[in-house]
């Protein structure tokens, strides 16, 4: 005689929601602050446009230009043997004042003596120092916030995703090192504006 099949009674198993099923109520309402998250998402918020900008032209830049330097700019410059100041002053056709914030001297102290020449260049006394009353000393963070704040500055640097951020903002000029010279970009004619 063979061996009768043994099987589970249909009833006789308990069913019982998955924990993931729509039709509970937490999963409802987790779903429901989702699609809300993404309607916040959605909407585009645009930035005020700061009241110097008249078309392309940034009315904010005139003679003597303030230059904000950042740490990888100073270190360049010592590289290729330039003369911060006169090298700006040759670039512009204009009295430069460099600016050093906290956190670029900060960033230069944490690189150690490696870079002791640079720091030294710095905290040299014709340089504005700007403080910094924000957290943390990461420079370029610092930079870009200085700039979207005030478009009064040109932002001399030499870091490649730092110019990529900065030319997102309309009306800042950026300075950068090629062959061996100072170079400027984005910096409109004095005219009257196109």
């Amino acid at each position: 005689m063979g061996k009768g099949k043994k099987t589970r009674k249909f009833a006789a198993v308990k069913r019982m929601l998955n924990p993931n099923d729509i039709r509970l109520k937490e999963n409802q309402l987790k779903q429901k602050k989702k699609e809300e998250e993404e309607k916040e998402k959605a909407i585009r918020r645009v930035a005020p446009v700061a009241s110097s900008l008249f078309l392309t032209h940034n009315t904010a830049l005139i003679p003597p230009y303030r230059v904000l330097i950042d740490t990888n700019f100073i270190n360049f410059s010592l590289q290729n043997k330039l003369e911060l100041v006169g090298g700006m002053m040759d670039c512009l056709y204009a009295k430069c004042i460099p600016c050093v914030t906290d956190c670029v001297i900060a960033e230069l102290e944490k690189l150690g003596q490696r870079y002791r020449l640079a720091l030294r260049v710095a905290r040299d006394p014709r340089f504005e120092r700007l403080p910094c009353s924000h957290n943390g000393t990461y420079a370029d963070d610092c930079l870009v916030q200085r700039v979207t704040a005030n478009r009064c500055f040109i932002v001399a640097t030499c870091d490649r995703d730092l110019r990529r951020r900065i030319r997102k903002i309309p009306g800042v000029p950026l300075m950068y090192i090629v062959r061996r010279r100072y170079a400027i970009e984005r910096l409109p004619d004095q005219g009257a504006p196109a």
